[in-house]
């Protein structure tokens, strides 16, 4: 089953299920306008769901469009990424010259959800002086989840994964880090690949609730990485337990892995450019690779073993944001 979310003029768009070749479609329904009520309905909505996916693989369906889709949830209540790939936080802590987080704990922040951007939508952006960067990594939307839920549990609240770019502004970040509030300048939306998928949906590519794929990214058509998802320090079943140790999650809270990142990055590469530069300061003392410019295209695809491409691809260029006149 491959969920996805069409444009219609409302801000949450209209779900449809969509075939395993990604060309046909059906609508979900007037019970399931979009995908954020049917997560937040999913013990009834997820029968409705897995009937369409199956006449969709009966031959029915109509032509899909693939520059109307929206991200498969172009808005929710709760967005909190994490950072559970170690080799990406002991490389940040040299980009950014900063000590070690002394903490057994999983990092995560709460970011911007009011929107996600769709997977070839233009991303707008006030100065490329200020870092632009891009993050592929992976992300879980779950039910609503109670305070408290140990992450044996937690698996079983996770009902769909999602490919992320998490957008960054990089000369921001260190100054935002150091006040001890929180990203609000450096995090600006998020974007999402065109489907949501169940875990079960994954195959092998789902293993101890990690996203067991290549996330293959190129930068203005020239490779860039390739790291593999399964190399969280923490699953993501532990990562929605550290988020509800003190509160209930709402259903449709979406919660990102953090930068793909894997120890043999010599050879798999990155999956930001901001880990490159990381590398670079290691290996030569200083960065040799600039941040992204006006203009620019990032294309990321998580890819099974047998070439499949379960989420589909996030392509994208970085425009100049169109910014008020000065009163």
């Amino acid at each position: 089953m491959r969920l996805a979310t069409l444009r219609n003029g409302t801000p949450d768009g209209q779900l449809v299920v969509v075939c395993a070749a990604a060309a046909r479609y059906l609508p979900a329904g007037p019970a399931l306008p979009n995908l954020l009520t049917a997560i937040e309905n999913w013990g009834s909505a997820e029968a409705t769901l897995a009937a369409l996916s199956s006449e969709l693989a009966d031959g029915a369906g109509l032509p899909l469009d693939p520059a109307q889709l929206a991200a498969p949830l172009p808005r929710s209540w709760q967005w909190l990424d994490g950072s559970a790939f170690g080799t990406h936080g002991d490389l940040m802590q040299v980009a950014f010259n900063m000590p070690p987080i002394e903490t057994d704990l999983p990092l995560m922040y709460q970011g911007m959800s009011d929107r996600f951007y769709g997977p070839t939508d233009p991303v707008p952006f006030a100065d490329p002086a200020h870092g632009i960067d891009f993050e592929g990594e992976f992300g879980v939307i779950v039910d609503a989840v109670p305070m408290g839920t140990s992450a044996r549990d937690a698996a079983a609240h996770i009902k769909l994964v999602v490919q992320i770019n998490d957008w960054s502004l990089r000369t921001l970040a260190p100054i935002e880090m150091k006040t001890g509030f929180g990203w609000v300048q450096a995090k600006p939306a998020c974007s999402m690949a065109p489907f949501a998928v169940p875990p079960a949906a994954l195959g092998q590519g789902w293993h101890d609730n990690r996203v067991a794929l290549d996330l293959v990214v190129d930068w203005n058509g020239a490779p860039f990485g390739h790291a593999n998802g399964r190399a969280m320090d923490f699953s993501f079943a532990e990562l929605v337990a550290h988020a509800a140790r003190t509160r209930d999650l709402v259903a449709g809270t979406v919660i990102g892995s953090g930068t793909v990142s894997n120890p043999e990055y010599a050879s798999v590469g990155s999956s930001c450019i901001s880990e490159r530069r990381a590398i670079e300061i290691i290996a030569d003392g200083k960065p040799a690779t600039a941040f992204m410019a006006i203009g620019d295209h990032v294309r990321m695809e998580a890819r099974g073993a047998d070439g499949s491409t379960p989420f589909g691809a996030i392509d994208q260029q970085v425009v100049q944001a169109s910014l008020p006149a000065a009163s």
